[in-house]
């Protein structure tokens, strides 16, 4: 199990893995949408600071520079005809 993390214990693995078994589906769902959400505004937070001159609409594109990557951000660049 190389992918535990290495401030996580593998029985602490081993019982979050217990728990989220006994989890509906839906719930598991809910979870992950909601972590996700929290990546996203931690995301946003993090480039407000790095950027506080930022618009709404620079801070949506660095967003999604950050999570498609700098090669597929200039190829929806260029298909949008932006920049």
């Amino acid at each position: 199990m190389n992918w535990i993390p290495r401030d996580t214990t593998i029985e602490a693995v081993r019982k979050q893995i217990e728990i989220l078994r006994k989890m509906s589906s839906q719930k598991r769902a809910l979870i992950s949408f909601e972590l996700s959400d929290n990546v996203r505004q931690n995301a946003i937070a993090g480039i407000k600071k790095l950027h506080p001159d930022f618009t709404d609409s620079q801070i949506k594109m660095e967003l999604l520079r950050r999570t498609v990557g700098d090669e597929l951000f200039r190829k929806i660049i260029a298909a949008k005809g932006l920049k």
